[in-house]
């Protein structure tokens, strides 16, 4: 084991070479070279890359579970929802391909998972089942990850393409007008686009079925 290698000091480079090089360039080797060791020091605190990566977004976990207020008997489902929510992409988007590295991780720390019981029974005392609760928080995890990987995906382009302008360059209005007003209304700032949305998926689960 290299002297002074720590897991902290590996996940904390990693995400900095993740800044610098995306989730793609992200690897092993390249991580030891930027701590100044070989690949196998590693090994005895990460076994491969996606055990590195499991860490690095348990780490984000961690960031985003402290910057979450505390669930106490005053808080507000909604607003709580709410403000996961934001706080998950605005975590994710401090990293590039921050969603990506977050998506289909494993968890390597009981205590994140442990953490989200507040939450969980957040909205079991607002009245849902707990199949009900479930269901809920997947729903506005998946469109929270998913919308998070299109805008960094977009926000990654080398060129113009994805810009409104260039999008009604290939459209003619006369002839296809809804899509045409349907793409001005689809593409504005990202957080606003991203709040709109989370607000009006967030009020529809007072109408959530109950599950099975």
């Amino acid at each position: 084991m290299a002297k002074g290698l720590t897991l902290e000091l590996i996940v904390g480079a990693g995400l900095e070479l993740l800044d610098e090089v995306g989730l793609d360039g992200l690897t092993t080797r390249a991580l030891a070279a930027r701590l100044g060791v070989k690949a196998p020091a590693l090994y005895w605190h990460v076994a491969n890359k996606q055990t590195l990566v499991d860490e690095m977004a348990t780490e984000l976990w961690r960031e985003i579970q402290a910057a979450l207020p505390e669930v106490d008997p005053d808080t507000r489902w909604r607003d709580y929802l709410l403000t996961f929510a934001t706080t998950v992409r605005g975590t994710l988007l401090r990293h590039r391909d921050g969603a990506r590295l977050f998506s289909g991780t494993y968890l390597t720390d009981a205590g994140v998972l442990q953490a989200q019981e507040a939450p969980l029974a957040l909205l079991v005392a607002s009245g849902m089942s707990l199949p009900q609760a479930v269901e809920v928080a997947m729903v506005l995890y998946s469109f929270t990850i998913g919308a998070t990987i299109e805008e960094q995906a977009v926000a990654a382009a080398v060129d113009d393409r994805y810009t409104l302008a260039r999008r009604e360059q290939r459209l003619d209005p006369a002839r296809f007008p809804l899509i045409t007003e349907a793409g001005r209304m689809a593409f504005p700032e990202p957080g606003v686009l991203f709040a709109g949305t989370a607000r009006r998926l967030i009020a529809a689960f007072d109408n959530w079925p109950a599950g099975a």
